[in-house]
C-alpha cells in the first residue's frame, strides 16, 4: 500500500513540477478534456492536488499511526477529498472570475472618455488615451467635429473609421461626474 502512495505523491509532485515550467503548453493541451463532465470542480489543478494529498496523508498515516490499511485509505481519501474542495473554492473558483486581460475591441471604443494627449489638428490625426478596466490605451484619433483639440483636454469617441477614433470635445454638465 505504501507504494500506492508514493507512486501518488511522486506523480502529483512532478505534475506540479511540469506544469511550473510548461503549465501554458499543458493547459492548452488538456484544455476541454473535462469539459464531458459537467462539474468544473474537477480541474487539472484539483485533480493532481487531491493525488498529491491522497498519497502524502497515506505515507503518513501508515508511518505515524497504527491504523490498518482499509481506515488509513479512508482517511487518506477523505482528507485528499477536503483538501481539493479547498483548493477548488480557495484557488480555482476565485482565479476563473479573475480577468488579467487588457484587450479590448475597436467597437468598445464609441461612447467612451478620453484624453488628448497629442494635440488633433481640425485636418489631420493627434492621439488620445482612454482607460478600459485598470490599464489606459493610445489610439490614433481625428477630429470628429474638424476643430482643433489641444492636448490635455477631454473627448468623446463619437465613431471608429479605419482604426482612427473619431473623437469631439466633451462637454460634461454642472454637478456631474465623469
Amino acid at each position: 500500500m505504501e507504494t500506492l502512495y508514493l507512486g501518488c505523491l511522486a506523480l502529483g509532485v512532478i505534475f506540479a513540477v511540469v506544469s511550473v515550467l510548461l503549465g501554458d503548453l499543458i493547459g492548452s493541451a488538456l484544455d476541454g478534456i473535462f469539459d464531458v463532465v459537467s462539474f468544473h470542480v474537477i480541474s487539472p489543478a484539483v485533480l493532481a492536488g487531491g493525488i498529491t494529498v491522497f498519497g502524502g496523508a497515506g505515507i503518513l498515516l501508515t508511518r505515524y499511526s497504527s491504523l490498518e490499511d482499509g481506515p488509513i485509505v479512508a482517511l487518506s481519501l477523505l482528507t485528499a477529498g477536503f483538501m481539493g474542495v479547498v483548493m477548488y473554492l480557495g484557488v480555482v473558483k476565485p482565479m476563473d472570475k479573475s480577468e488579467m486581460s487588457s484587450g479590448f475591441s475597436m467597437s468598445e471604443l464609441p461612447g467612451k472618455i478620453g484624453e488628448i494627449t497629442v494635440p488633433v489638428p481640425a485636418q489631420g490625426y493627434g492621439e488620445i488615451m482612454v482607460r478600459f478596466g485598470a490599464g489606459n490605451s493610445l489610439h490614433t484619433a481625428a477630429s470628429f467635429d474638424h476643430q482643433p483639440l489641444p492636448a490635455g483636454i477631454k473627448v468623446v469617441v463619437v465613431e471608429v473609421q479605419e482604426g482612427v477614433a473619431l473623437v469631439s470635445e466633451f462637454e460634461q454638465r454642472r454637478g456631474e461626474d465623469l
